[in-house]
């Protein structure tokens, strides 16, 4: 399918590694011309040079009040226009919720919650102007309760409701804002779980990776790529009548309407 994506302007939070490198890597294969942002400015730099568009590397910490008006104001300053906004950015701790501490919350909402927020409050009326897209990764976790994962659950609920908020506001002002939750997926993160339940069950990494997997009810753990993609669609034409979508990629982990 063709996305008719070319030459058209993204900013992608969280891009340095992850899903969000695969996004950033899927966006560029189909043409559009990306801001890259995260903390990391040497990971960034890595990635902007194997890419085959042009892109612009912006190194910030999005917890900053001022840290996401100053990223779209670069990316406007640089490319003129704001097409996309993917809004990656943000991991929270697990845990015991009542080992967690307020700073482990605050630190939870500061980066995916209030992160993602101010960009979108931010990139608005340049999306407006170019009748753009946003796309939100939220997770799974937002919809399904779990003990150990009570920020992650919060955030990401959190994320879900405000993608249902901006979409009824683009409903007048042209922008449609849709959110993908990932499942589980063979990330950094992960695969240091799947390492930590392989020396625990003296398992081999594949063996430990294929029980944890049968544990979620899912046959395998997805690619970020495999996220990466369903992005693409959602920030396209192909997609034009997606707005306030929640799209659950993982697997079939989700069995709740």
């Amino acid at each position: 399918m063709k996305l008719e994506l070319e030459n058209k302007i993204a900013i992608v939070t969280g891009a340095s590694r992850g899903i969000g490198r695969a996004i950033a890597e899927t966006l560029a294969a189909e043409g559009m011309r990306l801001v890259l942002a995260a903390r990391s400015e040497a990971q960034l730099t890595e990635l902007a040079g194997s890419l085959p568009t042009e892109s612009l590397v912006v190194a910030t910490d999005l917890r900053e009040p001022d840290a996401a008006a100053n990223l779209v104001a670069s990316a406007y300053e640089r490319f003129g226009r704001i097409d996309a906004l993917v809004n990656n950015a943000g991991a929270t701790r697990r845990g015991d919720f009542f080992e967690l501490s307020d700073v482990d919350w605050t630190d939870g909402f500061a980066l995916k919650f209030f992160g993602a927020m101010r960009c979108c409050r931010a990139a608005w009326p340049h999306l407006r102007a170019s009748r753009g897209a946003i796309v939100n990764i939220a997770g799974i976790g937002g919809r399904t309760g779990s003990a150990d994962f009570g920020i992650g659950g919060s955030v990401n609920a959190a994320v879900m409701n405000l993608t249902k908020v901006l979409a009824d506001r683009g409903v007048a002002d042209g922008v449609r804002v849709n959110a993908v939750n990932p499942g589980s997926t063979a990330t950094d993160r992960l695969n240091a779980r799947i390492a930590s339940f392989a020396l625990a069950s003296d398992l081999s990494h594949d063996d430990a990776a294929h029980e944890m997997a049968h544990r979620f009810g899912i046959a395998r753990f997805g690619q970020p790529a495999e996220i990466a993609r369903v992005v693409a669609f959602l920030l396209s034409p192909a997609a034009g009548f997606s707005n306030g979508s929640i799209v659950d990629v993982d697997g079939g982990q989700t069995r709740t309407l």
